[in-house]
């Protein structure tokens, strides 16, 4: 009985995260889908480049209010070193959804708007375990013993 009280809370408090990410990362996905549609469509750049500015600004959205509002980082750790690390996790998120846009596109005849929903719905699943492992601490960067 008293493993289902202590874990209660936890459980919680992981559903409110997954939630407040689920928040921030369909706003980002808003942010880099439409500006992927603005750089290609009305810009007129390949859709390969506008992928990669596109999610660089989601990107940066994500990091501001992630490390605000849904990770509990380790205050011991430097805002440099976390910053590098979640540029590190998203330049990793970048080359799969590059990778995945240009597959589903190139390879499997799909249309880039649609091949970018797949690839963001398959890297915000990567995107969350890296970062709840390595801005939490929880990882063997951060880990104590």
């Amino acid at each position: 009985m008293t493993d289902q009280l202590y874990r209660r809370p936890k459980l919680i408090a992981l559903i409110m995260q997954i939630l407040k990410f689920s928040v921030v990362g369909i706003t980002a996905f808003l942010i880099d889908y439409v500006l992927l549609f603005v750089f290609t469509e009305f810009v007129g750049f390949d859709y390969t480049i506008s992928n990669i500015l596109s999610y660089t600004i989601g990107t940066v959205y994500n990091y501001v209010l992630s490390v605000r509002w849904v990770f509990t980082v380790r205050s011991r750790h430097s805002q440099q070193l976390i910053f590098i690390v979640f540029v590190v996790l998203s330049l990793i998120g970048l080359g799969l959804n590059q990778l995945l846009l240009v597959g589903l596109v190139e390879l499997a005849g799909w249309g880039y708007m649609l091949a970018k929903l797949i690839a963001s719905i398959i890297v915000s699943i990567y995107n969350y375990i890296t970062r709840k492992i390595y801005l939490e601490g929880r990882g063997r960067m951060y880990y104590d013993g």
